[in-house]
């Protein structure tokens, strides 16, 4: 299969299941989409990625946690940092369990040296030999309930928040250096699985 052929395939199977995909100029890749999954208004963003060189497509997604969950994980860090630890360390296994590579991105607070869960990130490769439009889709839907776990379980203990994104401290550093992290290499910090190596960060696609 040639890559035209495989691009439009993607694109072909994306729009069949109403998913809308806008595709993104993108000189790294030769098919890059960002959609809403499930269709709708209230879908999730994720991105379809098929970068250049590389024998895989990638599916992620990015979400940022409410700056008022923000606030009340903050107020959890300093009223009981040992629970908050615990937290988050479920959070971790409870990523691990889902069975898709992830990324999480913890804020700090003064010098305990944590904070609160400031955004996460779900993806999954799927190599070319085993790419079909069932395999595309279940990849999709397993990102889509492991996500759905995470935001239940922020909401159940840091309440429903104030329905506005919030900050990402490494992120922003990440903006703020970007050309010398080119050059140099250098990794955002995160707390990852790394599934796809350090070379790879699936959150750069959303």
């Amino acid at each position: 299969m040639t890559s035209e052929d495989l691009v439009q395939n993607i694109q072909s199977w994306l729009e069949a299941e109403g998913l809308a995909p806008k595709v993104q100029e993108d000189e790294r890749t030769e098919g890059h989409w960002l959609l809403r999954y499930p269709p709708g208004p209230h879908g999730h963003m994720f991105a379809v990625v098929k970068p250049k060189g590389r024998d895989l497509v990638a599916v992620s997604s990015f979400t940022r946690v409410d700056l008022g969950q923000q606030q009340e994980m903050t107020l959890h860090i300093k009223e009981d940092i040992e629970s908050w630890m615990e937290w988050l360390h479920d959070m971790r296994l409870t990523l691990t369990g889902s069975g898709v590579d992830w990324a999480i991105h913890v804020g700090s607070v003064g010098d305990s040296g944590t904070g609160p869960l400031q955004a996460f990130n779900v993806s999954l490769p799927i190599w070319l030999d085993g790419l079909n439009k069932n395999e595309l889709m279940q990849s999709m839907r397993r990102l889509w309930l492991a996500k759905l776990a995470l935001i239940h379980d922020i909401k159940h203990h840091h309440g429903p928040g104030i329905g506005q994104p919030g900050p990402v401290d490494d992120l922003e550093k990440k903006r703020k250096k970007s050309s010398s992290k080119t050059k140099s290499g250098e990794q955002v910090e995160t707390d990852e699985s790394g599934s796809f190596g350090s070379g790879f960060d699936p959150s750069e696609w959303v």
